[in-house]
């Protein structure tokens, strides 16, 4: 049986990457194509409980630096709970963030640098690097515009317009680095036309 393949999902919080995973999943279901959700973090019991610390509004005193590793903490178990499992028979894994939201967020966003989440990532880069990720293109200003706000119970939600900025200007300068993975969908589209460049996109990168 050939391997899966791995697919990941990136964008700014409210760029509308929950619709077009909700779309996807039906258009895969309905072609009968193998497949899984699953998110980051999380998917998984261990994964999910890292899940509630990070984003627990009642944690702001966390440091940028445990935020990180605790990131990749359950980054290492997701893979092997519900990544590796589903690749091996053949599925595809579709995945809402990865290793680029840790760029993104704590590289950039938080400003620890992409080496040291680099290398606190070795493990998931190294083996596990997705075949195509889709970057739903969306300034922060807009996507919080169109969610009427940060959620006040979410931890990164919350950390201010400054740093989704920087967030934004990070998904962008990955985006440019790595053209042969990174595919930049452009989030002002009506939720069916974004789908759309989607579905394209995994047709012609091989993945449907």
């Amino acid at each position: 049986m050939a391997r899966g393949k791995f697919i990941t999902f990136e964008g700014c919080d409210g760029c509308g990457k929950s619709t077009q995973l909700r779309l996807l999943s039906e258009y895969l279901t309905e072609n009968g194509i193998p497949h899984i959700f699953t998110r980051e973090p999380g998917g998984g019991k261990i994964s999910e409980a890292i899940r509630e610390i990070l984003l627990s509004g009642k944690n702001m005193e966390m440091t940028d630096a445990c935020e990180a590793l605790l990131y990749a903490a359950a980054r290492v178990q997701h893979l092997s709970d519900r990544v590796e499992p589903a690749l091996q028979e053949g599925k595809l894994v579709i995945c809402d963030r990865y290793v680029d939201s840790s760029m993104a967020y704590q590289a950039y966003g938080r400003g620890l640098g992409a080496e040291f989440i680099g290398q606190i990532n070795g493990y998931a880069l190294k083996h596990y690097t997705p075949d195509v990720t889709v970057f739903i293109d969306l300034t922060p200003e807009a996507a919080f515009l169109r969610k009427h706000g940060a959620d006040e119970n979410d931890r990164l939600e919350q950390a201010g317009m400054a740093f989704h900025k920087r967030v934004y200007e990070g998904y962008k300068t990955l985006a440019k680095e790595s053209p042969e993975r990174v595919v930049s969908i452009d989030g002002n589209q009506t939720p069916q036309e974004i789908f759309e460049a989607v579905v394209k996109t995994l047709k012609d990168r091989g993945c449907l």
